[in-house]
């Protein structure tokens, strides 16, 4: 406790504690973010001195790129929880193309008061004179090292959430679905496409939590505030804007607002051509990643100077393939194949279309919408190959690439291949959700439990076959009566997906309540009375034969048929 309470020093009348991220006086508390807390404590430690923009960067950004903007914003969201001003001020003083000086006394939590450097009067005061060890003992090399100290514990502090540690919260985003406010719904599917762009961006960033897409657009249409985003998801943060497009002009609104105050954190303007679209998503996901203060690795900063395309025909028809292809039909999938083929005719070199076809053509080959399955599910691994060749700085394509081994149940690979797809993207819910049923596939149950819980905290309104992967790690791991009641809730969401039903009847079986077991069984029958054990034995896609068996064995308990 005696070393927490170290970390906590005065400025003035302000009381800070770095841990907690929080200034208080006379009663009145104020939370301030850990970046802007950073720069404070960074202050402290170096109090009177005229500190630069170029230290600022370097040493509280770590030599990361940052605009301009990144630090000017830092400086006024201190200034303002300080209740101070820039013309007049208690605290920070701007020194005109220097830098800035903090000017307030800074102490150590419960010792007396200590004169900074900055006190002139005193200084130069003869009935102070006595007081002049006083005024110096503070920069003596105890105290030195005391104020080290706060600017190293609080960095480790700021740093821990990357390895578990909760005492700092990773700032949360959702983008909500953009408004088209073009006189026609035409461009709905454009409109679509910048949000999921803009989502992917921002998902590649691992000190920023970002909601799916699937979540996104479960607002889309809905008038909500961000209060009620706060209540309903608890993010931080809330991007939404809307979009005109009329004839080669482009028109944007856009805005972050903070859902903790309700106030913006930026917001802007713009007016482009429509091919300039590429170059504008680039400088959203930048305006947000400065008034975030997020740090980026250079790999990260790399990936995100990469662009999928610089074709705007070609991104328009790759917009209208994602389209057609979340319609689920043989006849929408060959118009998404169609699409997709015209996209990479107009740019070789679109990896993402390469990807998204191969995907359409793993499905074909899942729903038996193919007359040559075989050759289909050779071409879509080539495509997915060909993907990751031209631009594996996305998740999409590695996640295509994966998906397509485990169609080939080369399950190892799969695993490899989209494991890469969040390496890039730490944020990508479909990433996790396909690991977790690859390790249910290779018996690594407390594996794909931890990846299908992490995409159900990125994508809170998650379909059935997270509770599905849920449930079925939850009984592998022997863990029945979460894994029943994790599989009643996925067939609450899908009455007729066969896999929750076996996973069902095989855990009410564990604790005993045939009675329950035989009655899934019976309905899985009215659903689909070609289902045996045989045919179970055959396509239930288990790598571990113990594993396997112990399922059949638990199947058969529950009176599903042998078969031939």
């Amino acid at each position: 406790m005696d070393d927490l309470n170290q970390q906590r020093f005065s400025l003035d009348d302000w009381q800070v504690s770095p841990p907690e991220g929080s200034l208080l006086r006379d009663g009145e508390e104020v939370r301030i973010e850990p970046k802007v807390m950073e720069v404070l404590v960074y202050f402290a430690s170096r109090q009177g001195e005229v500190i630069t923009r170029d230290e600022l960067e370097q040493d509280v950004w770590h030599g990361a790129l940052v605009g301009y903007d990144a630090v000017t914003s830092t400086i006024i969201k201190l200034r303002k929880a300080l209740k101070d001003e820039a013309k007049n001020p208690r605290y920070i003083a701007t020194i005109p193309k220097k830098g800035y000086q903090l000017i307030a006394t800074v102490r150590p939590a419960g010792k007396e008061r200590v004169q900074g450097l900055q006190d002139k009067t005193e200084q130069h005061d003869p009935k102070h004179s006595n007081s002049t060890d006083s005024r110096q003992s503070f920069f003596t090399k105890p105290v030195l090292a005391f104020t080290l100290l706060i600017t190293l514990l609080f960095t480790f502090w700021l740093w821990s959430s990357q390895t578990g540690n909760e005492s700092v919260k990773t700032p949360s985003i959702l983008v909500l679905p953009f408004e088209n406010n073009s006189d026609s719904n035409q461009h709905d599917n454009f409109v679509d496409g910048i949000t999921e762009d803009v989502i992917t961006d921002l998902s590649r960033l691992s000190r920023l939590s970002v909601m799916a897409s699937s979540a996104t657009f479960k607002y889309k249409g809905k008038q909500v505030t961000p209060q009620d985003i706060k209540t309903e998801l608890n993010v931080d943060y809330v991007l939404q804007g809307n979009i005109r497009r009329l004839g080669e002009r482009l028109r944007l609104n856009i805005q972050l607002i903070d859902t903790n105050t309700g106030f913006n954190a930026w917001a802007e303007r713009y007016d482009r051509k429509p091919d300039e679209i590429f170059a504008l998503q680039d400088e959203i996901t930048g305006k947000i990643i400065d008034a975030l203060s997020i740090q980026q690795s250079q790999e990260e900063i790399q990936r995100l100077a990469q662009r999928a395309t610089n074709n705007f025909k070609a991104y328009e028809h790759f917009l209208e393939g994602q389209r057609l292809s979340k319609v689920f039909s043989k006849e929408s999938s060959a118009q998404a194949n169609d699409a997709y083929r015209k996209a990479i005719k107009i740019d070789p070199t679109y990896g993402r279309a390469y990807g998204a076809l191969a995907f359409v053509l793993a499905v074909d080959y899942l729903r038996g919408w193919t007359d040559n399955p075989v050759e289909t599910l050779e071409r879509a691994l080539g495509l997915a190959e060909q993907a990751v060749s031209l631009d594996g700085s996305i998740p999409q394509t590695h996640w295509a690439l994966g998906y397509v081994y485990f169609m080939r149940k080369e399950h190892a690979l799969a695993e490899k291949a989209v494991a890469e797809s969040i390496r890039i993207a730490p944020n990508y819910a479909d990433g996790y959700g396909l690991l977790a049923l690859i390790n249910n596939n290779l018996g690594n149950a407390q594996q794909a439990l931890d990846y299908v819980e992490k995409g159900m905290q990125l994508n809170p309104y998650y379909t059935w076959d997270y509770l599905y992967n849920k449930g079925r790690a939850l009984y592998t791991l022997g863990q029945y009566q979460d894994a029943i009641n994790s599989l009643e809730q996925a067939q609450l969401r899908n009455e007729n997906a066969v896999p929750i039903k076996l996973y069902l009847a095989a855990s009410y079986v564990r604790l005993d309540r045939l009675d329950d077991a035989e009655w899934t069984i019976d309905q899985l029958l009215v659903i689909n009375p070609a289902t045996t054990l045989s045919h179970t034995d055959k396509t239930i896609p288990i790598v571990v034969p113990e594993l396997k068996k112990a399922l059949l064995d638990d199947l058969r308990k529950a009176g599903l048929p042998e078969g031939e």
